[in-house]
C-alpha cells in the first residue's frame, strides 16, 4: 500500500494509527503495567502498560493497522529462534562434531591445568632465567671496580693512545661536516667487520666492545680517554660472560662521564639528525644511579626573567623531569611575590611518565611578571616536603630552584625549616647570561648540603640538570655491599633495535681513596646493565595449552606489567619507559584491585571472579569467568599471574602414535584436497625451528608442507604437541565435512560458507570457494570469533565491519556475509572442555528477505502478502509495512546485524546509535543495553599543531611608558632582559622556530602516544519482553525489544520517526581522545577532582597507605602508591625497594640524611664553584 508523504506534527494519511495517550492527558498506568526502574528520570522515554497497547479502531469504513500487539512480536522472536536454531542443528554439526570426538577418543588424551603448579614452575623458570644475568652483572661490576681502582690517571693522555671501536664512526664519516671528520680523530677508531645475529636483530662483532659518546661531550678530554682507557679492560669480561651464558644479549656499561661500552660491537642507530643519546638519561641508568627523591622544583617567573631566560628554564625544568624515575615523586612551582603551582597538581605526585608529561605541557605555559620572591618560592618547596599525609618516596629530598639571580638569601625560611639538620638539600641553577650576583645563590646550595650550577646557554642544560645525581648516589656507595643490588627495571625500548627489554642493573663504586687512610672517593663510576628481551620471557610460559583465552602476566612493584597479552605499545620512545599499568590493561574492578595489591606485596593467592573482558577487535564486552592464581618471582622485583577460563582447565593432546594415521590425516592439508573437503587454513605458529614465517597463510602453508616432507612431527626440531593437535585436528574437521557439510545444499538455506575453528589452530572453511571471502586471522585464538565464542553460550552473531561492506547495488555473487558461531563442548569422563568452534555464515541479502517473512504474518516465503480490507483491522508487520514499521536484529555490542529496511544493508555492521540515534538512546535508557568506558594508554595519535604557550611573544616583558620616562628603569635588569630578549630574537630567530624538516624526518613529530577513550556497550539486567514509548510531542514512537533465546541478538520492532526534531543525545562507540592525556591536563586534574578519573592515571602503588589519607583521595580507589623506604638511614630506600612493613614516617626533623661531599666536575660544562 503506497504511504503519501508526512510531514513533522502532522497525522499519517493512509491507515489510521492507533491513538495513545500521551504523558499528562491519558489515564493513570494500572497496577500491572511496568515502571520505569528507579533513579533519575530517563529523558524522552514513557513506559506504557500492556493495556494502552491494544488497539483502537478506525472510523467504520477505513482500513486500520496498528502497532503489533505484544503475544505477536513474541511469535515473531520465536520463529526466529527456531529458523536459526534449525539452520546451525543441521549446518553447524555441534552434535556431530562431539561424536567424531568420542569416536576418536583413542587418538587423544585430556591434561589438566594444574594454576598453582603451573604459575610456580613459570616462575621458578623466569627466576632461573634472570639469575644468570644476575651472576654476569655482579661479575661484571667487580671486575670494574678493580680495573678502575688498579688505573692510574693520565693528565696528559692523548686521543692516539688510545684504540677502539667508535659505534658512531660509520655515521659521522658520512657526514661531512662532523667536527671529528675535520679534526682527523678517526686515526684511533677501529674498522670492524660485523655478521647479521637474528638473537639481537641486528649485525654484530664478537671480538669487541662499541663505545657511543654523547653528541654534546668532546671524546678528546682528558677524562673521557681515561675512561676509555680503563674501561677497554672489561672487554674480556664481557666475552667471557657470553661464553659462559651464550643466551645474553647486549651487556652495557654506563659512565658517569656519559660514556656507553657495550658488548657486542655493532654500528649505533643514529637517528636522521641530531643524536641526542645519553646514557645518563636513559631509564635504567636513572634507576640503577640514585635512591628514590621528593624532589620539587620552584621556577622564578619575575619579570626579569622573559624572553631568552624564560625559555631557557622552561628548557631546563623538562630535562630535570626526564632525570626522575617512576622512584620518585616530584611537583614543580612558579613564584614572584607569590608562589603556586603550574599544573593542577597541588601536592607531590609520582613521577611517572604520564604526570611528567603534564608537568612539560603545564610549564609551557608560564609568564613572566612581578618581582622576585625567593622566601615565597622556598616556603612553598618546605610545605610541599613536609606534607606526610599524601604519597612520597622519603628518602632524599630536595629543592631545585631556577633563576636568573636575586640578592635575597632567605636565611629566616631556612632556620625555620631546614636548619640545624638540614634534611633537605637545596640545589641552585643561575639560568640565562646577566649580571647579577651569584653569591646568594651559592651560598643557599652551601648552606643546605647541595650544590650551584650555572646555565648561560642551551648547550649547558642537559649536563648540569643531571650532575646532580652524583650527589644523590654517595649515600649508596657509603652503605657499601647492603646497596649493591640488582635491579630490574621498567619495559623500554632498546635503543639498539632489540624491542621491549627490561634490564638488570647494578651500580659500580668508585673504591679509589684521595690518600693512605683517608675516607674513599663515594662516587659512583656508573651502572652495569644487562638486556633480557621480553621474548625470552614469554618462551617460558605456556603458550597454546592454556586455550584462546587463557594467558600469563607478570607486574613490577608499581603495578606496572612486564609481561601481558594487552601490553601492545602503538608508538615506543627510547627515552621513555613502557608504563602500562595492570588495571589499565585490562577492565578494572574492585577483584582486580586486590590482586594487584596482592601481587604488589608479593603475596600468594587464587580467586575466582566474574568481571568483564574486552574482545579482540575492541568492538564488544563479555561478562566471564576467570580464574586468577598468582605467586611472587623471587629474587626479582615482579610477581607472575596465570588468569584461566573453568572451560580451559583441561585440554587435548593428540597421541598420533600411528604414522599411517599422520600421513593420511596430513594429506587432507594439501591444496589438491580443498575442493572436495574444504580450504584449510592453518595457525602461523612456531612448529619447528627451520620452519619459515609468513604473513600469507597460503605461502605458510606452502612453506609448512615443504618442511613435513624433510621431518617427521617427532622431531626433536619440532614442537611435538603442536603439531601432533594440528594433525589430529586436520583430520577431525575433515570427518566433519565428510559427515555433514558435504551432503547438505549451503544455498537451501542461504548459506554462503560453513566452517570449523580448533585449539589444535585449524581453521576450515567449506565450501573452497568461500575460503577467497574469508577475512577472519588464521590464528583461532586470535580471532575475535572464537574468542567470543567460547565465552558465550549459544550462537554469536558477528557482522562484518562496516567499511568492508558493499552498497546493496553492488553486491555481487553473495560475497557479505554475517557469521554465527558458537563452541563446542565435550564432557569426557566428567571433564569438560570447549576444543573447537563451529558456525555458518550466512548470506546478508537472502537473511534480510527471510527475516522479513519471519516478522510478518506469513508463515512461508511462498505464501501470498495479506491484504488488510477495508472494514477490517490488521496489525502491522514487518514485511508488509516496511514504509512504516522499522524491525531490527542487533548484537550484543549494539551493532545492526539485520534490518527490515533495503537501504539499511549497507549500514549492517555500524552501531546503531549511527542508524537510529533515536531509537538506540531508548534502548539503552530502557537498560537493554549497559555502557563501559575504559581508556587505552597504549594509543598513537597524530601530533597537535604547537601552541603559543611555549612562543617568547607570551613570555615577552613590556615595559610601561612610565617605564620609559623613569631613569633608574634604563639601568635595570628588567631593561637588560629586554635588550637581550630583542638581540637574541635577532640572533637565534630560528631557535624560536620549528624546523620542518626536522619534523618531517622525526618519527615522534609524526606519531606520539596518548590517551584514548574507549567505549563499548553490552546487555544490561533486561531479559523479558518490553513496550514503551518515545515521547516526543507529535514525534512519538512506539517500540518493542526482546532478547532470541540462546543468542547474542536483541530483536527490536519500532514505528518509524515522523520526523527528526526529537534527536537528541547520540550515543557513541568510536575511540575518542581522553582528556586524560598530557595536551589536556587542566582537564584532566578536573575529571579528578570531581572523581570522575582514577587515581592510576596518575599514581601507580607500592603500599596500601593509611586511611586518614586515602580519606583525603577523591576516588573510589582508596590505596595509591606508598614510601619504599621509612627513612635514608635504611639501605632499603636506596634501592627504591619496599620493606616487609612500612613504619610511620618519622617528621622530617628526625630523618638524618648522610652527609654528602661535594663531587668533583666530570664533564667540560659551564660551571662556578661555590
Amino acid at each position: 500500500m503506497a504511504v503519501p508523504a508526512r510531514t513533522c506534527g502532522a497525522s499519517r494519511p493512509g491507515p489510521a494509527r492507533t491513538a495513545l495517550p500521551w504523558p499528562g492527558r491519558g489515564p493513570r498506568p494500572g497496577p500491572g503495567a511496568r515502571r520505569p526502574p528507579s533513579g533519575p528520570p530517563r529523558p524522552l522515554l514513557l513506559l506504557l502498560p500492556p493495556l494502552l497497547l491494544l488497539p483502537l479502531f478506525a472510523a467504520p469504513g477505513a482500513s486500520a493497522y496498528s502497532f503489533p500487539q505484544q503475544h505477536t512480536m513474541q511469535h515473531w522472536a520465536r520463529r526466529l529462534e527456531q529458523e536459526i536454531d534449525g539452520v546451525m542443528r543441521i549446518f553447524g554439526g555441534v552434535q556431530q562434531l562431539r561424536e567424531i570426538y568420542k569416536d576418536n577418543r583413542n587418538l587423544f588424551e585430556v591434561q589438566e591445568n594444574e594454576p598453582q603448579k603451573l604459575v610456580e614452575k613459570v616462575a621458578g623458570d623466569i627466576e632461573s632465567l634472570l639469575d644468570r644475568k644476575v651472576q654476569a652483572l655482579k661479575r661484571l661490576a667487580d671486575a670494574a671496580e678493580n680495573f678502575q681502582k688498579a688505573h692510574r690517571w693520565q693528565d696528559n693522555i692523548k686521543e692516539e693512545d688510545i684504540l677502539y671501536y667508535d659505534a658512531k664512526a660509520d655515521a659521522e664519516l658520512d657526514d661531512p661536516e662532523s667536527e671529528d671528520v675535520e679534526r682527523g680523530s678517526k686515526a684511533s677508531t677501529l674498522r670492524l667487520d660485523f655478521v647479521e645475529d637474528s638473537n639481537f636483530k641486528n649485525k654484530v662483532n664478537y671480538s669487541y666492545t662499541a663505545v657511543q659518546i654523547p653528541t654534546d661531550i668532546y671524546k678528546g678530554s682528558t677524562v673521557i680517554l681515561n675512561e676509555l682507557n680503563w674501561t677497554e679492560a672489561l672487554e674480556n669480561v664481557f666475552i667471557e660472560n657470553r661464553r659462559q651464558d651464550p643466551t645474553l644479549l647486549w651487556q652495557v656499561f654506563g659512565s658517569a662521564t656519559g660514556v656507553t661500552r657495550y658488548y657486542p660491537a655493532t654500528p649505533w642507530r643514529a637517528p636522521k639528525k641530531i643524536d641526542l643519546y645519553d646514557v645518563r638519561r636513559r631509564p635504567w641508568y636513572i634507576q640503577g644511579a640514585s635512591s628514590p627523591k621528593d624532589m620539587v622544583i620552584i621556577v622564578d617567573v619575575s619579570g626579569s626573567v622573559s624572553g631568552l631566560t624564560l625559555k631557557l628554564m622552561k628548557t631546563s625544568v623538562c630535562e630535570m623531569l626526564d632525570t626522575l624515575s617512576d622512584d620518585d615523586y616530584v611537583n614543580v612551582a612558579s613564584f614572584n611575590e607569590k608562589a603556586q603551582p603550574v599544573s593542577c597538581f597541588t601536592h607531590l605526585v609520582q613521577a611517572n611518565v604520564r604526570n611528567k608529561k603534564v608537568f612539560k605541557e603545564a610549564v609551557q605555559g608560564m609568564v613572566a611578571k612581578g618581582t622576585t620572591g625567593y622566601k615565597a618560592g622556598f616556603e612553598y618547596a618546605f610545605d610541599q616536603l613536609q606534607n606526610s599525609n599524601i604519597t612520597r618516596a622519603n628518602c632524599n629530598k630536595m629543592i631545585m630552584m631556577f633563576t636568573d639571580g636575586g640578592e635575597d638569601r632567605v636565611q629566616d625560611v631556612f632556620e625555620k625549616y631546614n636548619w640545624p639538620n638540614r634534611t633537605v638539600r637545596v640545589f641552585t641553577f643561575s639560568v640565562g647570561q646577566h649580571n647579577y650576583d651569584v653569591t646568594p645563590l651559592q651560598w643557599m646550595a652551601c648552606a643546605n648540603k647541595g650544590y650551584y650550577f650555572e646555565i648561560p646557554s642551551i648547550g649547558a642544560i642537559r649536563i648540569n640538570t643531571q650532575e646532580y645525581l652524583d650527589v644523590l648516589g654517595r649515600p649508596m656507595v657509603l652503605a657499601g655491599k647492603e646497596a649493591k643490588q640488582v635491579q630490574w627495571t621498567n619495559v623500554y625500548e632498546d635503543a639498539l633495535g632489540l624491542g621491549l627489554v627490561v634490564t638488570g642493573t647494578l651500580p659500580v663504586f668508585n673504591l679509589t681513596q684521595d690518600g693512605p687512610g683517608e675516607k674513599k672517593n663515594q662516587l659512583i663510576l656508573g651502572v652495569m646493565g644487562i638486556d633480557v628481551a621480553l621474548n625470552d620471557i614469554k618462551r617460558l610460559t605456556p603458550n597454546y595449552t592454556l586455550g584462546a583465552n587463557g594467558y600469563v602476566f607478570a607486574i613490577d612493584l608499581n603495578g606496572y606489567v612486564l609481561l601481558h597479552p594487552n601490553l601492545k605499545p602503538q608508538t615506543t620512545n627510547f627515552r621513555e619507559p613502557v608504563t602500562l599499568d595492570f588495571l589499565d590493561a585490562e577492565l578494572e574492578d574492585e577483584n582486580k584491585e586486590e590482586i594487584r595489591r596482592s601481587m604488589i606485596d608479593g603475596n600468594k593467592g587464587h580467586k575466582q571472579i566474574r568481571t568483564l573482558v574486552k574482545s579482540l577487535d575492541e568492538r564488544y564486552v563479555d561478562e566471564v569467568m576467570r580464574n586468577y592464581t598468582w605467586v611472587p618471582i623471587r629474587s626479582t622485583n615482579y610477581s607472575l599471574g596465570l588468569v584461566l577460563p573453568p572451560y580451559s582447565t583441561f585440554y587435548l593432546q593428540a597421541n598420533l602414535s600411528d604414522q599411517i594415521l599422520q600421513v593420511k590425516y596430513f594429506e587432507f592439508l594439501l591444496p589438491s584436497s580443498f575442493e572436495s573437503e574444504g580450504h584449510v587454513f592453518i595457525a602461523p605458529r612456531e612448529y619447528c625451528k627451520d620452519l619459515n614465517a609468513s604473513d600469507n597463510n597460503t605461502e605458510f602453508l606452502k612453506n609448512f608442507i615443504e618442511l613435513m616432507e624433510k621431518v617427521t612431527p617427532d622431531s626433536k626440531q619440532c614442537n611435538n604437541f603442536l603439531l601432533h593437535n594440528l594433525i589430529l585436528d586436520t583430520g577431525i574437521t575433515q570427518q566433519l565435512v565428510e559427515r555433514v557439510w558435504r551432503d547438505q545444499d549451503l544455498n537451501t538455506y542461504s548459506l554462503l560458507a560453513v566452517f570449523a575453528a580448533t585449539d589444535g589452530g585449524i581453521t576450515r572453511i567449506f565450501p573452497n570457494k568461500a575460503a577467497d571471502d574469508w577475512m577472519e586471522n588464521p590464528e583461532p585464538f586470535n580471532a575475535s570469533f572464537y574468542r567470543r565464542s567460547l565465552d558465550n553460550h549459544g550462537y554469536v552473531f558477528k557482522p562484518p565491519h562496516q567499511d568492508a561492506l558493499l552498497r546493496p547495488l553492488e553486491l555481487e555473487n553473495d560475497t557479505v556475509g554475517i557469521l554465527v558461531s558458537t563452541a563446542v563442548e565435550l564432557s569426557l569422563g566428567g571433564r569438560t572442555l570447549r576444543p573447537a568452534v563451529v558456525g555458518v555464515k550466512l548470506d546478508l541479502e537472502a537473511w534480510a528477505e527471510k527475516f522479513k517473512v519471519l516478522a510478518s504474518n506469513r508463515t512461508h516465503q511462498d505464501q501470498p502478502q495479506k491484504q488488510c480490507g477495508p472494514s477490517s483491522h490488521c496489525e502491522m508487520d514487518c514485511e508488509v509495512n516496511n514504509e512504516d514499521l522499522l524491525c531490527v536484529l542487533i548484537d550484543d555490542g549494539g551493532f545492526l546485524v539485520l534490518s527490515n529496511q533495503n537501504h539499511q544493508w549497507d549500514q549492517v555492521g555500524r552501531f546503531f546509535s549511527e542508524v537510529d540515534a533515536n531509537l538506540m538512546l531508548a534502548l539503552y535508557n530502557n537498560s537493554f543495553y549497559t555502557r563501559k568506558e575504559s581508556y587505552d594508554y597504549q594509543a598513537a595519535c597524530a601530533p597537535q599543531p604547537p601552541g603559543n604557550l611555549g612562543a617568547a611573544p607570551r613570555g615577552v616583558f613590556v615595559p610601561t611608558i612610565a617605564d620609559f620616562l623613569n631613569l633608574a628603569w634604563w639601568t635595570s635588569a628588567a631593561a637588560w632582559s629586554l635588550f637581550q630578549q630583542l638581540l637574541y630574537g635577532l640572533i637565534y630567530h630560528s631557535w624560536f622556530q620549528a624546523d620542518p624538516a626536522e619534523a618531517e624526518g622525526n618519527p615522534e613529530a609524526r606519531e606520539s602516544s596518548c590517551v584514548m577513550k574507549q567505549t563499548q556497550y553490552y546487555f544490561g539486567s533486561v531479559n523479558a519482553s518490553y513496550n514503551a514509548i518515545i515521547d516526543c510531542g507529535n514525534c512519538s514512537r512506539l517500540f518493542h525489544a526482546q532478547r532470541l533465546t540462546n543468542t547474542n541478538l536483541l530483536f527490536v520492532v519500532a514505528e518509524k520517526p515522523l520526523c527528526s526534531q526529537c534527536e537528541g543525545g547520540r550515543l557513541l562507540q568510536k575511540e575518542t581522545h581522553s582528556q586524560r592525556t598530557a595536551r589536556s591536563s587542566v582537564n584532566w586534574c578536573r575529571d579528578r577532582d570531581t572523581g570522575e578519573a582514577r587515581i592510576s592515571a596518575l599514581t601507580t602503588t607500592r603500599r596500601k597507605i593509611p586511611q586518614t589519607a586515602a580519606a583525603e583521595l577523591p576516588s573510589r580507589r582508596r590505596w595509591a602508591s606508598w614510601s619504599p623506604c621509612s627513612c635514608c638511614s635504611s639501605w632499603a630506600c636506596l634501592l627504591g625497594r619496599s620493606p616487609k612493613s612500612t613504619p610511620t614516617p618519622r617528621a622530617a626533623s628526625e630523618r638524618p640524611l648522610l652527609p654528602l661531599p661535594r663531587p668533583p666536575r666530570l664533564s667540560p660544562a659551564p660551571h662556578t664553584p661555590p
